[in-house]
């Protein structure tokens, strides 16, 4: 492992808004913030927003500068990544923003049912291979594990380059008889990408500069607890994709 990585990690544990649980603190059990994360943590009562696959946290960061009055927790396994995100939210004295460390499935150790009124996943793996389908974060056993913390009218929002993601979320949603709120295909190309959708991270940056047109979905589960999977053909990549190493 290098220095800086071994300097990150280190400086993580200085900065406040890093949870950073221990494996068997949260196998199988809650984490003591479950539910409490307005009172102990942020100490207000303003919605929570989930940024899920964080890495680096720009998007969290982004969006917390843009509202404070939201609280936004920025969730990756990756802590030399979280660090950049962390490090800036400390710099900046930006108290609603946290980062929370672990992986995404053991999310709901850490959320109590309702507590969470958004999820963002901004460019997360695609997971091509047919064998890891399931490791999609939009794949129905993610979407379950949402759901048990997620608002009935909470809304998730998916921002990809992965044309198949896109694509096959938007089969998961139809399986499931749940009608996007937004879809499009090329925020940038079309237009609709305001204040929110333009924050870009450094996977986004890079991408755009490859000439790949970014998507995005918007959806509301509606209280929905199970989700079917769809008919997809999982191991075949669109016309024109690639997959991009993240």
């Amino acid at each position: 492992m290098g220095k800086n990585k071994l300097k990150k990690f280190s400086e993580n544990l200085t900065f406040r808004c890093m949870i950073q649980p221990e494996f068997e603190a949260i196998f199988h059990k809650d984490h003591p913030l479950k539910g409490h994360w307005r009172d102990t943590f942020f100490g207000n009562d303003h919605p929570i927003v989930l940024e899920l696959g964080c890495g680096r946290g720009e998007y969290t960061v982004g969006l917390a500068a843009a509202h404070p009055e939201m609280n936004y927790i920025g969730v990756d396994i990756k802590g030399a990544r979280m660090w950049r995100g962390a490090k800036t939210a400390t710099e900046q004295a930006m108290a609603n923003v946290a980062f929370l460390r672990t992986r995404i499935e053991f999310i709901d150790s850490f959320f109590a049912p309702g507590e969470v009124d958004q999820i963002w996943i901004t460019f997360p793996d695609p997971q091509m291979n047919k064998r890891r389908v399931n490791k999609r974060l939009t794949a129905p056993g993610f979407l379950e594990r949402y759901a048990r913390f997620l608002r009935p009218d909470g809304i998730i929002h998916l921002k990809t380059d992965s044309g198949h993601l896109h694509a096959y979320t938007r089969a998961v949603l139809d399986a499931n008889n749940i009608t996007p709120t937004v879809c499009c295909d090329d925020i940038y190309g079309k237009g609709i990408a305001d204040a929110k959708l333009s924050i870009k991270t450094t996977y986004e940056a890079r991408f755009l500069a490859e000439g790949l047109p970014i998507t995005y979905l918007q959806w509301c589960p509606a209280g929905r607890q199970s989700f079917t999977a769809p008919d997809f053909p999982a191991d075949e990549l669109l016309v024109g994709e690639h997959t991009p190493v993240r």
